[in-house]
């Protein structure tokens, strides 16, 4: 008998794979600031390739914010209604640091989009870190450099701190 269940361990442990997270689908929503005085706002879904490689198709709101000419300080005028840009994209996103409950992968990617008067595009390029929070879930920060082609800024930096939820 003990023979018999070795054999049937053994069978199964060869005839099938291990995939941990292999292929698995994310959500997420990040928020983060900008230089200079940016708010940017992701919301995104990831596919998950072999080794923590990912696809990301994502949807950004970027806000910009200024001085009120009339009292010299931020107030709700001045940040809600001085610049605002909206973009859709894809990212490409290989895994260049592993470890046991996180992963870091450099992201590529490109939009187009439009602010209030015109269309826009960009050229995203940043690296993403992730730690795994159990039962689905994650934490993320990026750092990201957007490049915007017609767009009033032309160029991003910034941090974003995030979360994602595997569906």
């Amino acid at each position: 008998m003990k023979k018999l269940m070795l054999m049937m361990a053994i069978m199964f442990a060869t005839l099938t794979t291990a995939s941990a997270q292999n292929g698995s689908n994310r959500v997420s929503l990040g928020a983060g600031l900008l230089y200079e005085r940016g708010m940017d706002l992701t919301l995104s879904y990831e596919h998950e390739t072999n080794y923590h490689n990912a696809w990301e198709y994502f949807a950004n709101v970027y806000l910009k914010w200024d001085d009120c000419e009339s009292c010299g300080h931020i107030c709700p005028e001045s940040f809600w209604n001085n610049y605002r840009s909206y973009g859709f994209g894809i990212a490409y996103k290989p895994c260049v640091v592993r470890g046991r409950n996180h992963y870091g992968n450099v992201r590529i990617g490109a939009s187009a989009g439009s602010d209030t008067n015109e269309f826009m595009g960009g050229v995203h390029v940043g690296y993403e870190h992730n730690y795994a929070l159990g039962k689905g879930w994650q934490l993320f920060w990026q750092v990201k450099s957007d490049i915007m082609i017609k767009g009033k800024d032309t160029f991003r930096t910034g941090a974003v701190l995030g979360i994602k939820c595997e569906i």
